[in-house]
C-alpha cells in the first residue's frame, strides 16, 4: 500500500473504481483487478476509521479525567 495515501485518497479513489465497475463494459479480468483494488483500498480505509477512533476515544479519556480533577 502507498505509504502517502490517505484515508480521503482511498475513498475517492475507491468511488472511482465503483462509477467504472457499474458504467463501463468491463473485460472480466479488468473488473477483477478493480475490485480487488478496491477491496484493498477498503481494509485501509478501515484500518485508518479505527485507528482515528481509537485515538479520538484515548482524547475523550484525557479530557474526562481532566475535568473530573476539575470538580
Amino acid at each position: 500500500m502507498n505509504e502517502n495515501l490517505t484515508y480521503e485518497d482511498a475513498i475517492k479513489e475507491m468511488e472511482e473504481i465503483i462509477q467504472k465497475l457499474e458504467s463501463e463494459n468491463l473485460p472480466l479480468r479488468h473488473a477483477q483487478e478493480l475490485f480487488e483494488r478496491a477491496a484493498v483500498l477498503a481494509k485501509f480505509s478501515q484500518e485508518e476509521l479505527a485507528k482515528t477512533s481509537g485515538k479520538l476515544f484515548e482524547i475523550k479519556k484525557t479530557l474526562d479525567g481532566v475535568s473530573e480533577e476539575e470538580v
